[in-house]
């Protein structure tokens, strides 16, 4: 039997309620293969040559800080900390999200501010508290790389290497790096064994008491969507000088009335996109697929391990700055201590094996002939 069709084991209220059609959970189902851009088609050499780039400090302003740096494959393809790894005398001020199946998202970053993989390849490579890096030096080092020249004129036809065409050589890269064979795939997949009996009482709590389907469904456990849930202000800013510093940078680079870049205590998220008050301390929904590896979680990495998490919202959610806006779906659930360990036994099964590969030998920057400047 398949597994297609979950909302009839425990959101029969859900379906049968007003809501329009485009506000209702779309139904959980397998992940399927992953969408891929007219404007860049995947190929086996442009795949390389993203990988290749993709472990590479050549993209970043001291040519030290590799997209792997903050989505490190042994760390969840993320950093295992509460915020993720700034440039060299700066820190970040947001938790780093894994690259793991970031190929489904339609908005990257936590408040969806790139719009494809492409879009936030550029953004990370050159934002002030990551790489740090200028597109023209950057692509002026692609050039004294004999390797990449040769790579760069086979995939793209470039005469010297684009730095454009850098970021859609990543991003072909990243849309390698799925995961669609979870014990939670298999199941949905009509492998009825695929999950134990603790997991199937789990899926029962996501998807009717513990009300979690509501915000993280589909294919991808996401609505995309933006909510504040009451996550606590990222405690690092009490004490942590350049903590405080980047938090401060980020909130004048990102355009915040004078008032509020003196007085903010908390990230304000969503709203630095549309800048709405009502959209203040909200966040996308993340998929949870690939989180027994990515702990800790939240935006600000303030919720330590996967139970932390049930926990949180099974008392309601907590409370922030901008208390005003969390959302009225965050309310207390009621789940006992044997129906949250049924509902993280759950949650583990949304993660396969970890996925290890080998990094790559770089390639290093050699002198080019006089000739080739006249």
């Amino acid at each position: 039997m398949k597994h297609l069709t979950l909302y009839a084991l425990g959101l029969a209220t859900l379906v049968a309620s007003p809501l329009a059609a485009q506000d209702r959970p779309e139904e959980l189902s397998a992940l399927g293969p992953p969408p891929i851009p007219a404007d860049n088609p995947m190929t086996p050499e442009k795949v390389a040559l993203g990988e290749k780039l993709f472990f590479d400090p050549i993209l970043s302003g001291n040519n030290g800080m590799p997209c792997s740096a903050c989505h490190e494959p042994s760390a969840g393809w993320a950093v295992q900390d509460k915020i993720s790894f700034g440039y060299p005398g700066t820190t970040h001020w947001r938790n780093s999200q894994t690259i793991v199946n970031s190929a489904y998202y339609g908005k990257l970053f936590w408040a969806g501010a790139s719009g494809s993989l492409e879009h936030q390849a550029r953004s990370a490579a050159r934002g002030g508290v990551a790489g740090n890096g200028e597109d023209d030096m950057m692509e002026a080092r692609l050039a004294f790389v004999p390797e990449y020249r040769a790579a760069f004129a086979e995939v793209f036809g470039d005469d010297w290497p684009s730095i454009r065409h850098a970021y859609m050589a990543i991003a072909a890269y990243q849309r390698t790096i799925v995961q669609t064979d979870t014990p939670f795939d298999n199941y949905m997949n009509g492998d009825d064994g695929a999950l134990n009996e603790a997991q199937k009482r789990g899926l029962d709590l996501f998807t009717g008491k513990a009300n979690c389907a509501t915000c993280h469904n589909g294919p991808l456990l996401s609505d995309e969507k933006y909510y504040n849930t009451g996550v606590p202000p990222y405690d690092g800013w009490e004490d942590d000088a350049l903590a405080q510093i980047t938090f401060r940078f980020e909130l004048f680079a990102k355009g915040s009335t004078e008032e509020m870049y003196r007085t903010t205590k908390d990230d304000p998220g969503l709203y630095f996109r549309t800048k709405q008050k009502s959209d203040k301390g909200k966040f996308r929904t993340p998929s949870l697929r690939y989180t027994a590896y990515t702990y800790p979680y939240m935006h600000n990495g303030m919720i330590e391990t996967l139970r932390d998490v049930v926990v949180f919202y099974n008392e309601g959610g907590g409370e922030n700055e901008f208390a005003a806006n969390k959302s009225s779906l965050i309310q207390p659930l009621g789940l006992s201590d044997p129906e949250i360990d049924d509902l993280v036994a759950f949650l583990e099964s949304l993660s396969g094996d970890e996925i290890l590969p080998e990094a790559p030998e770089v390639p290093v920057m050699e002198p080019l002939p006089l000739a080739a400047n006249n």
